[in-house]
């Protein structure tokens, strides 16, 4: 495989197997501007659109602000890149922490590998959530059609799934699993509610693709969520392993009692971990 990563919000922006063939939402703005976000400090939304810290409130847009900054190249090579943000006056009015965001890039035959880091900087904990936000072409580029593509999981899924509500927010509601001996049909109904969430998720890795051909294999060895969305009819699928989640709805307690945030020591850092596969069929 290929791939391309712009500096702004340090995003896998190209994804191609050796033949040219694009396994990556192209970012129509039209439809949908992303293409494979990174999600830092939070995941999801605010309830209100500020979260509370030390009897200060602090506004912060859905998913955070590093999909936005643009990353400092750090290295490269033919087959890898990092890329570093780090806290500046901007951060710091809506984050009032020192951090360094790393993330880099490996590319090892048909495997992208992603590892980023968050490191506390700073005197005090640090509360913060990451997310991967990949969107995959649905349709694969492989000849199949769209009705014939699912996500695999690679262990069984019982457990209800979560939806949020039109704020984005978390409802308390648990709904039945649409996943059948470890298979998620993907169709457009399946997001009129917006996003699938998976809070109590198994697998550690999840393939997608089409009944024949080639196949994608995500892994997330440590994600704690998954989430799985689409806008309706769009040509893209993402399939999103976090560290994090949305607000519950109604909540209005301190950042560092948001559902899925890490609190990290002084000094402290944490890793998380993805690699994209592309599987022959």
């Amino acid at each position: 495989m290929t791939a391309e990563i712009d500096p702004r919000g340090a995003q896998l922006s190209i994804l191609r197997t050796g033949a040219g063939n694009d396994l990556l939402w192209n970012g129509d703005p039209n439809v949908w501007a992303g293409r494979a976000p990174l999600l830092f400090p939070i995941v999801g939304v605010l309830a209100g659109g500020v979260y509370r810290l030390g009897g200060k409130t602090y506004p912060l847009s859905r998913h955070g602000f590093a999909r936005d900054k643009v990353f400092g190249l750090q290295n490269s090579s033919p087959s890898a890149a990092a890329f570093k943000l780090q806290a500046d006056e901007s951060t710091y009015a809506v984050y009032p922490f020192q951090f360094e965001l790393d993330v880099r890039y490996e590319l090892s035959g048909a495997t992208l590998s992603l590892t980023t880091s968050i490191r506390n900087l700073g005197a005090a904990d640090m509360p913060a959530s990451f997310g991967y936000h990949p969107a995959f072409r649905w349709p694969l580029p492989f000849g199949q059609p769209r009705a014939s593509h699912y996500i695999e999981f690679e262990a069984d899924e019982p457990a209800a799934v979560r939806r949020i509500d039109a704020a984005g927010l978390l409802t308390p509601v648990r709904h039945p699993t649409p996943i059948a001996d470890r298979r998620l049909g993907l169709t457009d109904a399946l997001f009129e509610p917006d996003v699938l969430i998976f809070d109590r998720i198994k697998s550690r890795s999840v393939s997608y693709g089409g009944h024949q051909g080639p196949r994608l294999r995500i892994e997330f060895p440590d994600a704690a969520y998954l989430g799985v969305w689409t806008k309706p009819g769009a040509p893209f699928i993402c399939i999103e392993p976090w560290h994090g989640i949305t607000d519950p709805e109604g909540f209005s307690g301190d950042f560092m009692q948001k559902p899925g945030v890490q609190a990290l020591k002084a000094g402290g850092s944490f890793v998380a971990k993805m690699d994209i596969t592309l599987l022959e069929s």
